[in-house]
């Protein structure tokens, strides 16, 4: 992340998926002249947090249309984290449902990049994900 070749949507989406993945998370750039948008991936503690769960346990693709995915790992504690990615060359609007991820009923949703609360969704969750993009929640049962 931050060697070049890539967009700020892309790195994003790069980070995502290694913390899903509970990659081990290693900066091969330099820090010392990493822009501020770069910085701001490389140290996003909510981001960080989900690579670092300690349940340990990858995320699986749950879903698949054409280039929109969906990823899901579930965290101690019982909440999940989810990745909503668009690997297309537009934007397009990317579904997580719920059963797919083993949950029942609503469940609050958290956007991990934007740090905001988006409330409770009943049955699914959906965004606007941008081309090559993604975004990344963490959802835990209203229950």
């Amino acid at each position: 992340i931050g060697n070049g070749g890539m967009t700020t949507t892309e790195y994003r989406t790069h980070m995502s998926l290694w913390s899903l993945l509970a990659a081990p998370l290693l900066a091969g750039n330099d820090l010392n002249s990493a822009s501020p948008e770069i910085m701001s991936i490389l140290l996003n503690k909510e981001v960080i947090a989900i690579d670092q769960d300690p349940l340990g346990k990858q995320a699986k693709r749950v879903s698949k249309d054409g280039d929109l995915e969906v990823w899901a790992r579930p965290l101690k504690g019982g909440a999940y984290a989810v990745g909503l990615f668009n690997r297309g060359a537009s934007p397009a609007k990317v579904t997580a449902h719920w059963s797919d991820i083993g949950l029942h009923g609503s469940a609050r949703v958290r956007d991990l990049w934007k740090h905001e609360d988006l409330g409770a969704s009943a049955e699914a969750f959906s965004s606007d994900v941008p081309s090559h993009g993604v975004t990344l929640v963490k959802v835990e049962s209203s229950r």
